[in-house]
């Protein structure tokens, strides 16, 4: 195997790792509160994880904007800087998470705006949710951590941390349900507990790996104006980018929901193919993020274009791969998730344009990751806006003869053109990361 492929591979596996156990918080907590013997439990577990998973979704660009950034300083040796951005992402990350708690109840009646559920579990869900929003400044300062770790070009201690959090939230939430007699208020104060856990432990994990670099750090010029402007510069991009992003997750849900519950059914299993996808291809784009940070800040233009070649033909590899996989046991993997034979059979219908999100999605992942590390925030909003109007566009240009066939349709499209807008804008890319 060549170097660069084991440099790829040293980032992108840990992170795939990391990334799979995600989901698994999620899980975890409504396997508990499923053996409580009523399904409001579930219902506010589910409604609850939702608004989180969503207002941590739009605050994802601490990580990315982060990671960007550090690996540019970590290819030019920059050690003061590299300590400086560490300091404001995390800084940042806990400021946010503090306003979050201090305007807990407006930012619980906007979150119940998107979602009506019974009165029981929306007061279950209340609770859970002033109970987990304490968690916040954790959470969004574990974010900036994340997003230096990868830039730093260890991907290691991130999923070491993720792994950790699993443990503890199994554990703790299990102990206050089962032990302490706690319900909903138990898999909170577990949940609690778990992202505390991880950001302590993140923080300490960088004092013993990194600590030799405290001798470098300075607090004149923490807060400089040109520094803090172009760190807010690049996260705006990305907020807005993701806010794209989010409203075509949350269509793509409703709409499936407004042409009944067999097609949301049918929906909600076809895009777990997507989702498992998307875990492994973004291990690949954090592995474009440092990788190619580190070769734009050491100016190495040769070496870039080969992580370029390199990234693009693991991509294709998983890309084909995957697609394979779903055309040979893509059955056997939906009846792993469900048991209802009318739903895997509705499911069938729409089962190839689920196939094609492989190959459509591939090039989006690997250029998200090259663009973040070449901190070319603008291209990736321009590419993302493009191709959420052609979604909406499309979908209400062909709804009204194809159905859900035309909310399919439209996704790929909208993959596809991710990808192609940024093949096209990449040019510019490079020329601006290697123009000294």
């Amino acid at each position: 195997m060549k170097r660069i492929d084991r440099q790829i591979l040293h980032i992108a596996l840990p992170s795939i790792v990391s990334n799979i156990t995600v989901p698994l918080l999620g899980l975890v907590d409504v396997t508990i509160v499923g053996h409580l013997g009523s399904a409001a439990y579930i219902g506010a577990i589910a409604v609850g994880g939702m608004l989180f998973n969503i207002i941590y979704w739009i605050f994802g660009f601490l990580r990315m904007g982060t990671s960007g950034m550090t690996s540019q300083l970590y290819g030019r040796r920059d050690w003061t800087e590299a300590t400086r951005m560490l300091t404001r992402a995390v800084g940042i990350g806990v400021g946010v998470g503090i306003c979050f708690i201090v305007l807990q109840v407006p930012v619980r009646e906007i979150a119940f705006l998107l979602v009506h559920p019974t009165d029981e579990v929306r007061q279950l869900t209340t609770t859970y949710f002033h109970i987990c929003i304490w968690g916040a400044p954790a959470m969004l300062g574990l974010y900036g951590l994340t997003g230096w770790f990868i830039g730093m070009q260890n991907s290691r201690i991130p999923m070491t941390i993720a792994i950790t959090q699993n443990i503890v939230n199994i554990a703790a939430s299990l102990w206050l349900v089962y032990g302490g007699g706690l319900k909903v208020e138990g898999v909170a104060l577990g949940t609690l507990i778990a992202q505390y856990a991880g950001f302590f432990m993140g923080i300490g994990l960088c004092l013993h790996y990194y600590g030799r670099l405290r001798t470098y750090f300075r607090w004149k010029g923490l807060w400089e104006r040109s520094a803090m402007s172009r760190f807010f510069a690049v996260n705006r991009d990305i907020f807005l980018r993701t806010l794209c992003l989010v409203a075509v997750t949350l269509f793509f849900t409703s709409t499936g929901a407004k042409q009944g519950e067999m097609v949301l059914a049918v929906n909600t299993l076809l895009i777990q193919l997507f989702t498992l996808y998307s875990y492994v291809m973004d291990g690949f784009a954090y592995a474009g993020e440092a990788l190619s940070g580190k070769y734009i800040g050491t100016q190495n233009q040769s070496q870039f274009s080969l992580t370029v070649r390199h990234l693009f033909a693991w991509g294709g590899e998983m890309a084909i791969l995957f697609t394979l996989a779903y055309a040979i046991g893509g059955n056997a993997f939906l009846e792993l998730l469900t048991d209802e034979a009318e739903v895997i059979a509705a499911a069938n219908s729409y089962f190839g344009w689920a196939l094609a999100i492989p190959i459509a999605g591939m090039a989006a992942f690997i250029w998200d990751g090259i663009f973040i590390g070449a901190t070319a925030t603008r291209g990736m909003l321009q590419s993302m806006a493009t191709a959420t109007a052609s979604f909406f566009l499309l979908y209400y240009g062909l709804h009204t003869l194809w159905g859900n066939h035309a909310l399919w349709i439209a996704f790929l499209v909208y993959l596809l053109i991710r990808g192609l807008m940024q093949t096209i804008l990449s040019r510019k890319v490079i020329r601006k990361a290697f123009k000294n």
